[in-house]
């Protein structure tokens, strides 16, 4: 064995042991005992794998305790789905060394393939609150996006300063939120929905978070034209990090979600703007 393979086969079987302590240790801490069962059967599969390599190399490897510590608070912050189903597609040990490494050993391949199986099989079995109340999330987040970017895009024209458009979308927005949220329950409980309350929360929570996020600049800055230009950046940037989350945890197509809700929103924000430009003028209001 040359030099270059056996450094891979080090890299591999420390791959292998690393991942083993990282589905152990969420399991540990998992509340779900459906999601601690699942954890622990990938790290029993990860252990089995170092100790394959192990046989090849003779050697007790450390593990990287810096991605396991990385790993385990990114987990418990974004969500298991997210961050394990990211750390297999970057990290996953199903990787290019693994192909090379089946040229020296046959059954590298085969053990890759059962991995990568087995994994992404158990993986989607990963039962998460956060993740059953997408579609909550998508109408708070989606109408708040739709509907407070366009107001704003009017208000920049239809108002005069910063403080007053500002205010105007704070009024909207909250009354939104709860008017939002009001009918996410009802809709929810008529249908009978027994997580209708908590889906009216989450329903509100995700539009008051995009409305703060929006309408910040405007609270920041003076001039309104530069206000509106990063609160529709801000808008852009919400769309394309929930999409990436959800694309990730959910296994969904990415560029499609976020080329729909990007092109609604500053669609209606174009649109808006016109309308505030149009009823100015013929009303003749300047405020």
């Amino acid at each position: 064995m040359d030099l270059k393979t056996h450094k891979k086969i080090i890299a591999a079987q420390r791959a292998e042991i690393t991942e083993y302590y990282i589905y152990t240790r969420l399991a540990e801490r998992s509340k779900d005992q459906n999601n601690a069962e699942v954890l622990r059967k990938i790290g029993q599969e990860e252990k089995k794998h170092a100790d394959f390599w192990k046989t090849k190399t003779g050697l007790d490897i450390k593990p990287n305790n810096w991605k396991i510590f990385r790993i385990v608070f990114f987990a418990r912050l974004l969500g298991l789905s997210f961050v394990l189903k990211l750390m297999e597609k970057k990290e996953g040990t199903g990787s290019k060394a693994y192909d090379e490494l089946s040229e020296v050993f046959p059954e590298t391949k085969k053990l890759s393939e059962e991995e990568k199986s087995h994994e992404k099989e158990i993986l989607g079995m990963l039962d998460e609150e956060g993740l059953q109340y997408v579609g909550s999330i998508v109408l708070g987040l989606n109408d708040a996006l739709v509907e407070l970017t366009g107001s704003l895009a009017g208000f920049t024209l239809a108002l005069g300063s910063t403080k007053i458009i500002s205010l105007a979308g704070l009024v909207t927005g909250i009354s939104a939120a709860l008017s939002m949220a009001a009918s996410d329950y009802l809709s929810s409980k008529a249908e009978g929905d027994e997580r209708a309350k908590k889906s009216a929360i989450y329903t509100g929570v995700a539009y008051l978070f995009t409305v703060a996020f929006l309408i910040l600049p405007f609270l920041l800055l003076v001039n309104k034209f530069i206000a509106l230009g990063i609160t529709l950046f801000t808008a852009v940037l919400i769309i394309f990090c929930f999409n990436y989350y959800i694309s990730m945890a959910k296994d969904l197509n990415f560029k499609a979600r976020f080329f729909e809700m990007t092109s609604i929103s500053l669609g209606v924000a174009a649109f808006s703007f016109l309308v505030g430009y149009a009823l100015k003028a013929m009303l003749g209001i300047n405020i």
